[in-house]
This record gives C-alpha cells, sequence and structure tokens, in this order.
C-alpha cells in the first residue's frame, strides 16, 4: 500500500483523485494547502490524518512515499524538485510546467532521485480511447490518415478563476484542454505531432489576453493531419474524437470527459459496428498503472517525458495562435 501526500487541496482531487487512490489500495496521510484554515477543512471532510502548509514538510514527512500535485502550473516545477530531492514517486498535473526547459528539468530529476513520475493526462485511461487505440494498431482502419477532435465545453462556475484571468498561472483553454487532445491524439495514433496551425478566440470568459476557445491542426510524422476545437465557452456542445483511414473510420462520442462513458463506432465497407467497451473509472486506471510502475511492473500510464510532448504542443499551438504562422512542435526528447 502506497502512503501519499496531497500537493494542494484541489477540486481535482476532491472529485476524483482521492476516490482513485484509495480504490486501487492506497492512503492518503497527508495533505498540503498554503492555506492552513483551508487544508484542515479538506483534511478533515476528506479523512485524511495530516494537514500542513508547505511542501517541504509534506516532502520531509517519512510516512509520505508518493505526491500528487495538483497546485497552480506555476508551481509544478518547484514542487516536483523537492519531491524528487526528497525521494517521493510523483503524479504530476498537466501541464507540467510553463515552460520546456522547466519541464525537462522535473523529469531529469525524477529519473535522478530513481523514482517513478507521471503525468495525469487522465483521458488515457478511457475505455473509448483504449479501444480505438487497440483498434488502429491492430490495422482495423487500415492506414490513419486523419483525425479529428471535439473538446469544446463549457467550464463550470467552480471551475473558473485562475483558468480565466491568471496568465502568470498558465491559464487560457491551451494549456488547459489542448494539451490533453495532444496526448489523447499521441496515445492513440502511437504518433508524434510535428507541425501546428491555430487560431484563438475571446469569447468574453477568459481575461487578460487569454484565449477561451481555439481551433487548429496538427500535422503527425506520419503525415496524419488532425484538427481540434477546444473551448470553455460551449454550454450546448458534445465531444468526439474521430480517426478516418485507408479501410475504416472510428467514431467517438461523448468521449473527451473525465467520466467513464461514451461510444465508439466503427464505419467500413460493412457498415457499422460499435466497439466493446469495458468502462472504468479513467482515473482508477491511471492510479492502477501508476502502483504497478512503483512496484517495477511496467511504466506509468502517462510518462514525464509524455507530459513534455503535451506541453511542448501545447506551447506551439499558443505561438502558432498569436503569430498566424505555422510552428514546429520540438519537445527536445
Amino acid at each position: 500500500m502506497t502512503h501519499w501526500g496531497l500537493i494542494g487541496a484541489s477540486t481535482i482531487a476532491h472529485e476524483w483523485v482521492i476516490d482513485a487512490i484509495r480504490t486501487v489500495g492506497g492512503e492518503i496521510v497527508s495533505v498540503m494547502s498554503t492555506s492552513a484554515e483551508r487544508g484542515a477543512a479538506y483534511a478533515r471532510d476528506h479523512g485524511i490524518a495530516k494537514s500542513v502548509n508547505g511542501v517541504d514538510e509534506l516532502v520531509n514527512d517519512p510516512d509520505v512515499q508518493a505526491v500528487y500535485i495538483s497546485t497552480t502550473n506555476e508551481l509544478h516545477r518547484d514542487q516536483v524538485l523537492a519531491a524528487a530531492r526528497a525521494g517521493k514517486h510523483i503524479l504530476c498535473e498537466k501541464p507540467l510546467a510553463l515552460s520546456l526547459d522547466d519541464a525537462h528539468a522535473m523529469v531529469k530529476a525524477a529519473r535522478d532521485a530513481g523514482v517513478v513520475m507521471a503525468t495525469n493526462h487522465h483521458l488515457r485511461g478511457a475505455a473509448t480511447h483504449r479501444a480505438m487505440r487497440d483498434a488502429i494498431a491492430a490495422g482495423t482502419i487500415g492506414k490513419p490518415l486523419a483525425a479529428r477532435v471535439f473538446h469544446a465545453v463549457y467550464l463550470p462556475p467552480h471551475l473558473q478563476g485562475w483558468r480565466l484571468d491568471r496568465p502568470d498561472a498558465g491559464g487560457g483553454v491551451i494549456l488547459d484542454i489542448t494539451v490533453h487532445d495532444t496526448d489523447t491524439l499521441r496515445f492513440v495514433l502511437g504518433d508524434d505531432p510535428v507541425e501546428a496551425i491555430a487560431v484563438g478566440q475571446y469569447g468574453g470568459m477568459a481575461k487578460a489576453g487569454l484565449e477561451d476557445a481555439a481551433m487548429g491542426a496538427l500535422r503527425f510524422k506520419s503525415g496524419l493531419i488532425a484538427q481540434f476545437h477546444d473551448g470553455f465557452t460551449t454550454k450546448y456542445a458534445t465531444t468526439g474524437f474521430e480517426v478516418h483511414g485507408s479501410e475504416g473510420s472510428l467514431i467517438g462520442r461523448n468521449c473527451m470527459t473525465q467520466q467513464p462513458v461514451g461510444t465508439v463506432t466503427l464505419r467500413n465497407v460493412d457498415g457499422e459496428t460499435e466497439l466493446s467497451l469495458n468502462h472504468r473509472n479513467l482515473y482508477q486506471n491511471t492510479l492502477a498503472g501508476f502502483e504497478d510502475a512503483i512496484a517495477g511492473r511496467g511504466k506509468p500510464l502517462c510518462s514525464g517525458e509524455d507530459g513534455i510532448w503535451s506541453l511542448s504542443t501545447g506551447l506551439a499551438v499558443m505561438q502558432a495562435a498569436a503569430s498566424g504562422s505555422a510552428v514546429r512542435i520540438e519537445p527536445g526528447l
């Protein structure tokens, strides 16, 4: 049983990750919040024994073996470095950092310390995406040629705040949602993006020059092209993920979500077939893979290096939207 410390008394931990840790057999022994009052209330509400106010106090606690970091994005680097120095395994929220140099330093620190580091791209745990990945790997749709991601949603009031008004914290739709699209595409296709074009939109939700919606396209090493639409502003849209190949298409619906839901339809010369899906809590799949990696049974579902790829692509999309030009994606791996 892994003993966990939470760095950040966050909504995502409250809604998803605490239960996932406990379901796979982990125990949460401490939570860190810079607000003593919030931290104490959070610990009490979630049955966590300790509440501390500093990262060093949490990572140097001998009872803590692994940390889950879900603070605002600009804080991730120093918190990961502190955890690595203390020899703790690390599950960090995306994006890993606000710069590639910082993300590389984080991954290197974990590698040098001999600890497991993973990025919490939860969509790798979706039954829909795993079924699509397996079908593509089996050659079911022939050569993949194009993909489309519809990930425009409405950001609920309890998640608004820094995502809409803090560029210094990595706010805006691209570092919040487009990075998920990137990781999902890489995971499902087994392919890497090399170039981005994009336009941003300012629909009135975000402040301080942050985009609250974006559209664009990515070109991949294989020649595949992928279109994406991401947003905080679309109250009535549905999400979807399509991959179109030389011999068929996979149509995912209601699948770019934290919920274990959605469908995948295979369309080919024989007509339409629904793929069989084994829906399970996405975060449980992530945590189960993390626990296996700690035990020496393979790698985490989404590694630190994968987090560098999604950050690199997100930064390229931001640059493309600002410049109006195509931008190379260069993760430096």
